[in-house]
């Protein structure tokens, strides 16, 4: 089963306490910015990048009901590990791939520098370390790392129900166990989809009835719930439900056949050549 993490909008508080985590984590370093102004209301840092693999979006949104006739939207934003990743697809040494449980991973001893995955992902997620002399791609990993055993976490023996309590704290993200107020939840993908679902039916006032990602190019591993319209918290809205891989996959099929024709083409133009050349030269002879 696919694994998958649900991200409530309602919820969040933009407190940024996952974008700190994901940081502490994954041991990544500060990275200077500059507050800027985008579509929406003012953010720092604009985007992901090879050092900040999550960042919490904020847009001003208008609101008669709000103090100011305005409010704050926050949105968490990582790679969104697609079902069927354009990344994975694009990647010529599978140095970026899907992972059975899910994830969408990166094997730096793969990669050829070719960056194709950067232009080939729809959200914008890859990133390369353009200040090293040898850059690597850098993302979100889903936090594969975190999942240990009992073992690997004490070295002392504990008690099965310790043990178990400190595997789960572990093989969960690290945003999603620092989240403070529930916006985020990790599980398998169908149970995910079902509880976003339900929440909606429960609560019709509070939600947009959508479920970005459930369909969004092909599926995705990340799941979002909103108040508002997707488009006013930046997300895009013209990807369609087809899997990207899939056009690539129809444009690569006609890439054989066009090749094999062309070659019979270029042949028959030489042979013809080459028989006009030996008349000529029969005939001065």
């Amino acid at each position: 089963m696919s694994k998958a993490c649900l991200v409530d909008t309602t919820r969040c508080i933009g407190c940024r306490s996952c974008q700190v985590a994901c940081k502490q984590w994954n041991a990544l370093p500060a990275d200077r910015t500059a507050t800027h102004l985008k579509s929406g209301g003012y953010q720092s840092p604009p985007s992901v990048s090879a050092k900040t693999y999550t960042v919490v979006s904020f847009h001003e949104v208008a609101d008669a009901k709000a103090p100011g006739g305005m409010r704050w939207l926050f949105t968490k934003r990582q790679c969104m590990h697609c079902e069927h990743p354009a990344c994975a697809s694009a990647c010529p040494t599978t140095a970026m791939h899907k992972t059975l449980e899910g994830p969408v991973n990166y094997d730096p001893s793969k990669c050829i520098g070719c960056r194709y995955c950067v232009w080939a992902c729809p959200f914008n997620v890859p990133t390369a370390e353009w200040d090293q002399l040898a850059p690597q791609i850098r993302k979100c990993t889903f936090c594969t790392d975190r999942a240990l055993t009992p073992e690997t976490i004490n070295e002392k023996p504990v008690d099965p129900q310790t043990a178990e309590r400190q595997t789960q704290a572990l093989s969960m993200p690290a945003c999603v166990k620092a989240c403070p107020t529930g916006a985020l939840c990790f599980g398998e993908r169908d149970e995910l989809l079902k509880e976003a679902h339900r929440r909606i039916e429960r609560s019709p006032d509070r939600y947009v009835h959508q479920v970005y990602g459930e369909k969004e190019v092909g599926g995705t591993g990340y799941l979002y719930l909103s108040s508002v319209p997707f488009a006013e918290r930046g997300f895009r809205t013209d990807l369609g439900e087809v899997a990207y891989p899939q056009h690539t996959e129809r444009a690569m099929k006609t890439v054989a056949p066009a090749v094999v024709g062309l070659g019979a083409l270029l042949g028959a133009v030489y042979w013809v050549s080459k028989r006009r050349e030996e008349k000529e030269d029969a005939a001065k002879v």
